[in-house]
């Protein structure tokens, strides 16, 4: 017999860590090579971990909702024979097994010390983090929870952690209420009641929790600003209209308005760089590379942003096919998590269900987001050497959200300036 260790498999340059959902394999099942064990999630994709070998589940390291390093051993499969697929872990075990049972022990002296008069679930991690932060039970019990079962989850105590020097506290928090003796304790948040008896009450799923934490958390660390611009897309209609059959009959690919306004973006961030920054602390980090977010919604309802990497390196061809690759494997579900990774400015297409425009959230880490708005026939003056005229024309809005701690309103207003500049300026007799 040999052990196989199970680990989390590297997921993308950018991804470190994975949230276990659901272990589809349990100690003593059997599992063949290929075949998934365990269902783990990371910002928010969703992916599956297949076994490497065949063989029988003997050990799991990590439970459900714990976060997990990539690389680290998730669990130990048993396999026939020497097995030379497999990995021996003779030498590595007795460490594996010394530093799980440190952990396990830290665990159940923090549970004791901090965490015993809870009736509240804590994992490990957040536990830890706890302890070294010095937060209270009573602050622990008070942050709300974005995980399964309204559990707090490690993002959610780090948001509690950077928001908490803001507040200045005078003394310390009162102790939570004990129920009277014989009375059962009543949970914080207990699911809310139909009063007319009516009402469908529905759970939100993880991937919408997450969607709320994240807009909540971008607007209570960013300061929002927005500036508006109305461009003339007449030029980019009737040249698209022009060479789309073509073009698809070409390259395989649909012409969409996406990728040219992409491009445009793109060179527009490359003339403005204070535009693809982040901000840590005090510090601005100055982004190398121009990795553009383009938001899609799901056809479940959700929301989730998918990155185009460099995307001032791609031609319009090349966007093209990135745009389509990206929304396509956003509506069947097939997107890898460094697909979501590494973005550095982030477009929403709201036109496309008819608004005119929007104001968008930033999505953080980052400091700003375009809103493209619907495309719309409408009478416009035309100035020509012979004097001005009306005329029907092409027109839209785009919506600029930026994050005024770092982005004022001159490189606010003129970056959005400069994509219009692009699109209006756009040559129609350019080749594709």
């Amino acid at each position: 017999m040999a052990r196989f260790e199970l680990k989390l498999p590297k997921m993308g340059e950018s991804v470190a860590e994975a949230t276990i959902t659901n272990w589809v394999k349990n100690v003593g099942d059997t599992v063949e090579q290929d075949e998934t064990v365990v269902e783990i999630a990371t910002d928010k994709v969703d992916s599956e971990v297949p076994s490497e070998v065949s063989g029988k589940i003997v050990e799991i390291l990590f439970q459900t909702d714990d976060v997990v390093q990539v690389g680290q051993t998730i669990a130990i499969i048993e396999t026939e024979g020497d097995g030379e697929a497999a990995t021996p872990v003779a030498e590595a075990a007795p460490a594996t097994v010394e530093t799980v049972e440190k952990t396990v022990e830290t665990a159940k002296e923090t549970v004791q010390v901090n965490f015993a008069d809870s009736d509240k679930f804590f994992s490990p991690l957040v536990k830890n983090i706890a302890k070294e932060e010095g937060i209270s039970l009573q602050e622990l019990e008070a942050i709300q929870g974005t995980g399964k079962n309204n559990r707090v989850t490690k993002n959610d105590i780090l948001a509690y952690v950077a928001n908490r020097g803001d507040v200045v506290q005078s003394a310390t928090p009162a102790p939570a209420a004990k129920p009277a003796t014989g009375q059962p304790a009543v949970s914080a948040k207990a699911a809310p009641v139909s009063v007319n008896g009516q009402d469908e009450i529905v759970e939100m799923d993880r991937m919408r929790k997450m969607i709320a934490h994240h807009m909540v958390q971008s607007v209570q660390t960013s300061a929002h600003v927005q500036s508006f611009i109305e461009v003339d897309v007449t030029n980019i209609v009737n040249w698209r209209n022009k060479v789309k059959n073509t073009f698809e009959k070409r390259e395989g690919e649909k012409l969409t308005f996406t990728p040219i306004f992409m491009e445009a973006v793109a060179k527009a961030v490359r003339d403005f760089p204070m535009i693809n920054i982040s901000v840590d602390g005090d510090y601005i980090i100055k982004k190398k590379n121009i990795n553009l977010g383009m938001a899609a919604a799901l056809p479940n309802g959700n929301l989730i942003v998918p990155v185009i990497k460099n995307a001032d390196q791609l031609n319009l061809v090349g966007l093209a096919k990135a745009v389509n690759d990206l929304a396509n494997r956003a509506r069947t579900g097939k997107l890898k998590p460094d697909d979501t990774q590494g973005g550095t400015y982030t477009v929403t297409n709201v036109g496309t269900f008819g608004s005119v425009f929007g104001t968008p959230i930033i999505n953080q880490p980052q400091v700003g987001i375009l809103a493209l708005g619907a495309i719309r026939k409408v009478p416009a003056v035309i100035e020509t050497p012979e004097g001005d005229f009306i005329g029907i024309r092409q027109k839209m809005f785009l919506s600029h959200s930026y994050d005024h701690r770092v982005v004022d309103g001159a490189l606010g207003g003129q970056f959005v300036q400069r994509v219009a500049h692009y699109l209006e300026s756009f040559d129609v007799n350019r080749d594709v």
